[in-house]
């Protein structure tokens, strides 16, 4: 998953939105308890903002140069569906770049 080294040269900003207490937002935060670090590690410079607020469904949002943004509803996507979700707002910060 080389990808996960590119979040910042694709990338201005990540935000993960999501309910603490929600079971649709249970898959959310045990993708962040478990990825957080890792991608912070690998991309340092990259604000990843963790935004929880009651009731709001689980929703993933990429910033891009000037301004463009993208964003995905994560409501009954699993673990595995999350990464590849993140995976495409990568690939579509490349696309923007070209």
């Amino acid at each position: 998953m080389a990808w996960r080294g590119q979040l910042s040269k694709n990338l201005k900003e990540l935000r993960i939105l999501f309910c603490q207490t929600s079971p649709a937002s249970s898959h959310a935060r045990a993708f962040v308890e478990k990825n957080y670090k890792d991608l912070k590690t690998q991309n340092p410079k990259l604000p990843i903002l963790i935004r929880e607020a009651h009731g709001v469904e689980p929703q993933l949002w990429a910033r891009y140069d000037f301004g463009v943004e993208k964003g995905i509803r994560l409501v009954g996507m699993t673990e595995a569906q999350i990464f590849k979700a993140l995976e495409d707002l990568v690939k579509a910060g490349v696309a923007l770049k070209a």
